[in-house]
Formats: C-alpha cells, structure tokens, sequence
C-alpha cells in the first residue's frame, strides 16, 4: 500500500531484450518519465501504468528506488484505447484539428472500459487517504471512477498536450462523460493558462446532467486562470469545488547541466543545426527541412560549411497520419541531399531511431543550432534540455511560438512554423547574430530553466493539491 501514487499510461520502463536473448527493463524515453521518476523516486511512491507489452502480466517491481505496479492491456485494448481513442482521435482534436479526428464508438467503450482496469489497480494500491496523481489526455476518466471507488484518496490530475478551445472539445460525441470524469480530481493542472481558461469556458458551457449546451444547470465556475496557485473553481456535481491552475512543467535541470558537463560533444565540422523530435505530425519536422532546402537553393547557406542533423524518434507507427508524415519526412531528406550533398559531406543526417539520453546531449552540446518547430506542442521539454547543455551562453534556439514552452523562452528566436519564411529568417537570425547578443540570449534562457525546473513543476503542484 502506497501513500503516494503516480498513474500513467506507461510504466517509465521498456522491456529490452538483448541479442543473447535475456531481457531487462531499462529506462524509457520520453518527456513524461523524466520529469516524473525523480519526483516519484524522492516521495518513495509507486507508478501505476502498462508495460508497454499487449497481455502481458508481470509482479510488481522496482526500478531505480520506484515500485512499479503493471496494468495488463490485450492487443485490442492497446488498438482502440491507444492508437484509437487517444491518438486518433483525442490526440488531433486537442491539437487544434491538425489533422481530423476519427469518433468511433467502440474505441469509445474500449476507452472508457481502460481507465476502469487503471482505475481498479490504483484502488488496490493506495493506502487510506493517500495521494493520487493522474497523467495525460488517456485517463481522463480515472479521476471520476476512483472518486466512486475510493472517496478517501486525494486525487490530482495533470494534461501533457494542450487542451483545445471550447468549440473544437465540444465536437467530441462524449464530451460530457470526460468532463465528469476528469471534476473527479480535486485539482486539474495545465501547461498555461490559455490551456486552463480553455477548460474554464468549456465548463461554463457544458451540463453533466444532460447532452444539451446551454441549459440551466450548466456547472459553477468561479474565478479566472492563474500560474503555480489556485485562483479558479469550478463546483462538481456532488458539491466539491475542483481547482483548476496552471503549471508549466520543466526538466531536472540541475541532473542535465551536471551530465552534460561530463561529456564531449559529437565530432562534426561546420555548422550544425539539430533538431530532435518524435516522428509525429505535430513536430513541423517537414516544414523545417522545406525552410532548410529553401536557404540552400538560395544560396544564403553555403552547402560545404553547414549541416541538418534531425534524430527522429519512431512513434505510433500503424497510425496512417504517422507513416505518411515518415514518408514525406524521408523523401524531402533524399531529395535535399540528392540536390546539394556530396558523398563526403551530406547536408542532412537522418536518424530514425530512439538514442540514449546521454548520447542526446552530446548532440545538444555541439548543435551551434536547436531547431524546434511544433505546430503545437504542449511545452516541448527539448528545448529546455538544449539549453541546460549552454551553460557557457553558446548555441542558439529557434522555437515555433505554439510550443508552450514559448512562454518561458521569450529569448529564444521565436517562429512561426506554418510560415517558412519566418523560420528561414529566424534561422538566419541565430546563425548571424551579434556574438554578444546571441551569448546574452542563450545565458538568460540558462538562467530561466535552471530557476523553474522539473521540482518546482511538482512541488507547486503537490502543494495546490493538498
């Protein structure tokens, strides 16, 4: 029985298994499980998730000072509640409709029938009066079931992508069920406070207790969004006030500089401009090599002297909307390296394939470029990782002005990723600016990071909940 317990989609682990045929759980990546594990591990709590492998059911166990408590999913509830439900059609509709969202009601109750497994395994392992910490847009519904299941526990709930405008949420033929679901934590936790006063509006809008906009007995809301406190309410149906804030999530920063300091950088001549990313439509991954081409053709980059590394981590890849943005992705690389490479110096190197976070920061540290393009992202913890590796106010990132992590990064070169032609001027801009001026910039983004890290994140949120 645990005081303290983290529930996520994923257990922070990926079963390896090694070419003399064991098997090991090792560290997965992801921004999730590194801001998360050194929470959990300092709180000594237990992290309910998937392990990441359809029916399989191993014992609890530990890794790195964290107990890990498995959910069992089948291949059918990874395709409908996973690949279906949240990443086709919760995952686009929160995304501002990048691309259109699928509602099919089996992956609905295949869903909802998900969170009820999450929710049961949480109830089993929580100690009386504990404190329970949900994560992300796939268990959305556990907050409302285990406030029937367990009245005692004192729940949180965090949302890692952004969250749309009223109108957009209001297309999704359940939005009444998610709504109930999530006012059963007793505080709701954003990025920013766009994201909050989103959820605000929507809740002045919705009624739980029937499927009509506009009725009477719409929910209470009082106050309006604010940073790391809570200054917004919104009463739930058995008479709670939920608290509803925002809390802009960060790296173990402090973790990052000391490691980074510890290693070389890659070897690479020239100048080299990276980009790391999940291979997801969401990234702008194309439109930067579309920008990166475009500066090539016009001869402001000079092919011989500069470099595009893109490391492109393999994801949700039976989805038809990621294999086509792999498609496009890999032939606009051939295509640029056909027209401007040499077999001695091709101008982008491509990598589809998920590299160990140290070796990541040997790449953060010789990028003379990060170029961060999401059309929209929740914060992008990349961002922050590139510049704790610039402690000596060298480099420069470009950052598309819809990554929430934008709102921190003020003095970044701030983009707009659906305009080539301000990411090919603000990538020019970092590549020529004034030294004093770019050192300053990179120093007060250092500065920002190391202030508001992955601890404060948690604590202020731990603090808000109870």
């Amino acid at each position: 029985m645990s005081n303290f317990v983290v529930v996520a989609n994923r257990l922070p682990v990926d079963l390896t298994t090694h070419p003399d045929g064991t098997q090991e759980w090792l560290p997965s990546p992801g921004g999730l499980v590194t801001a998360l594990s050194p929470v959990l591990a300092r709180h000594q709590g237990c992290w309910v998730g998937w392990p990441g492998v359809p029916d399989a059911a191993p014992e609890p166990f530990e890794a790195d000072g964290v107990l890990l408590h498995p959910v069992t999913l089948t291949e059918t509830d990874f395709q409908e509640f996973y690949e279906g439900f949240s990443n086709a059609t919760l995952w686009p509709l929160y995304h501002d409709l990048i691309v259109p969202p699928e509602f099919h009601r089996t992956w609905w109750e295949t869903y909802r029938n998900v969170n009820l497994k999450y929710a049961q395994e949480v109830a089993e392992v929580a100690s009386e009066n504990a404190t329970v910490w949900v994560q992300d847009y796939q268990l959305q519904l556990v907050p409302g079931i285990l406030r029937q299941m367990r009245p005692d526990l004192k729940i949180g709930f965090f949302l890692h992508i952004p969250f749309p405008s009223a109108d957009l949420f209001r297309q999704l033929p359940w939005r009444e069920e998610l709504m109930r679901g999530l006012l059963g934590a007793d505080l709701i936790g954003f990025h920013l406070e766009v994201n909050t006063e989103n959820f605000l509006s929507l809740a002045r809008q919705v009624t739980l207790t029937g499927s009509t906009i506009g009725q009477p007995d719409k929910l209470q809301v009082e106050g309006t969004a604010s940073i790391r406190k809570v200054t917004a309410y919104i009463t739930a149906p058995d008479g709670r006030k939920v608290g509803v804030a925002a809390f802009p999530i960060s790296i173990d920063s402090a973790e990052v500089v000391a490691a980074a300091s510890e290693i070389e950088p890659i070897e690479a001549s020239g100048t080299v401009i990276l980009g790391v990313d999940r291979l997801d439509y969401t990234k702008g991954i194309l439109q930067r090599l579309l920008a990166f081409e475009e500066l090539l053709e016009s001869g402001a980059l000079e092919p011989s002297e500069i470099m595009l590394i893109q490391i492109a981590t393999p994801s949700r890849e039976r989805i038809d909307h990621y294999r086509k943005t792999r498609s496009l992705v890999e032939e606009a690389v051939g295509r640029i390296n056909g027209r401007f490479g040499t077999v001695e110096h091709p101008v982008v190197h491509y990598m589809h394939r998920s590299l160990p976070k140290s070796e990541l920061l040997r790449y953060y540290k010789r990028a003379d470029v990060m170029l961060v393009t999401p059309y929209k992202d929740g914060m992008n913890l990349v961002a922050k990782e590139y510049v704790c590796c610039h402690k000596d106010g060298s480099g420069a990132l470009v950052l598309s002005e819809f990554a929430g992590s934008a709102i921190e990064l003020q003095r970044a070169w701030l983009c707009n990723p659906h305009d080539i032609e301000s990411v090919k001027r603000q990538l020019l801009n970092a590549l020529t600016a004034d030294p004093e001026d770019a050192k300053a910039r990179m120093l007060e983004l250092h500065e920002q990071v190391l202030t508001c890290d992955v601890n404060l994140w948690a604590r202020s949120f731990l603090e808000c909940l109870q």
